[in-house]
């Protein structure tokens, strides 16, 4: 068996999180649903310009780690951060929810990365990122244990942003496909798509990347197309295994000719869609490396997903592994083994929820 389930690389971000109306965007000139790339003097004016916020350890690859662990798999997390107070907390919070982050923290400058989130009436956020430590994240920061160890490694598209962060990526891919293992990534958003639209798709044809995921919008822009069905149909024949996420009418996972169909899980209120996708990426890949069905690993995303979007900020609160087992997706059963939704019997050796 893998050492761990999934491993993640991606920006290692303290996220700030506020709720604003669609004006405040107007006037500062914030994208509304991006994640904007800002410098240290935009940083100190945005901040100075929020409201009541909310701090919380986030980045969309870190996020996914937790829900991993959440969801009660073993879950490893490549990402930088600075020996500053940010810092402090980032690692103390990916320690507890119980993910393996072993990454050297830098010595102080540049300073540990902060996004400042703006959540409007209908949910959407917009995202202003400073960098900070993440753009030094490099090869060296690679463990070649954790690398061929994991069943699955996940990297985030934004890790595109940072030069370096590219080729600590790749020497990763190298060590995982070299020990038979899978890689996955997530197009982050349209934005990021537009800006790197050329490698991301080498990355899929070439096999350095074999599960993708994504949500509407950056599937079409990857193939520049207003049509889904269209867009559906390349990223069919790019990769492996494409799960897309479509909001309220849940997803679609291809692989091959097959076509999956997942619903939404059903929500009381949309409060802060920070971290959907995210999540939805944390349940899939769980389920995918117990070797659940398609079908099943997208319910668990959905699971994952409705439930984050339904507070302020991009982690769980709840137990994963619980809310699943009260949902209905798994049924313990006795002496190592666990009972699938329809009831047959899988032994393993350890048991997954």
């Amino acid at each position: 068996m893998p050492d761990y389930d999934v491993l993640c690389i991606g920006n290692a971000i303290v996220d700030i999180i506020a709720q604003c109306e669609e004006e405040f965007l107007e006037t500062n000139g914030i994208i509304k649903g991006a994640m904007n790339l800002i410098d240290t003097r935009r940083a100190e004016l945005l901040y100075s310009r929020m409201g009541p916020a909310i701090e919380t350890s986030g980045g969309s690859a870190g996020n996914t780690a937790a829900g991993v662990a959440s969801f009660g798999g073993r879950a490893a997390f490549f990402g930088k951060v600075s020996n500053d107070t940010l810092g402090e907390i980032y690692a103390h919070d990916m320690h507890a929810q119980g993910v393996a982050f072993d990454t050297r923290p830098l010595n102080g400058e540049p300073p540990t990365a902060r996004s400042m989130i703006f959540v409007t009436p209908d949910g959407e956020r917009s995202m202003n990122t400073y960098l900070g430590a993440c753009v030094e994240l490099g090869p060296e920061d690679v463990e070649a244990d954790k690398a061929s160890g994991a069943a699955v490694t996940y990297f985030e598209g934004y890790l595109w942003d940072p030069p370096r962060a590219k080729e600590a990526f790749r020497q990763t891919a190298k060590l995982a496909h070299a020990a038979g293992r899978e890689v996955s990534m997530t197009l982050s958003d349209s934005f990021c798509v537009d800006r790197y639209r050329d490698e991301f798709q080498d990355l899929m044809r070439s096999g350095t990347v074999d599960i993708v995921f994504a949500n509407s919008h950056e599937i079409k822009a990857l193939y520049q197309t207003a049509s889904f069905d269209e867009a559906l149909g390349q990223i069919r024949k790019d990769c492996k295994i494409a799960a897309v996420t479509r909001s309220e009418m849940g997803s679609v996972i291809v692989r091959g000719d097959e076509t999956v169909t997942v619903e939404a899980t059903k929500i009381r209120e949309l409060v802060d869609t920070t971290g959907a996708g995210d999540l939805y990426a944390a349940g899939f890949l769980y389920g995918y490396t117990q070797g659940r069905s398609l079908k099943h690993c997208g319910d668990l995303g959905s699971l994952a997903a409705g439930l984050v979007i339904q507070q302020i900020g991009p982690r769980p609160r709840q137990n994963l592994r619980r809310e699943a087992e009260q949902a209905g997706l798994v049924h313990l059963n006795i002496s190592n083994g666990w009972l699938g939704s329809a009831g047959k019997l899988k032994c393993r050796t350890r048991m997954p929820l």
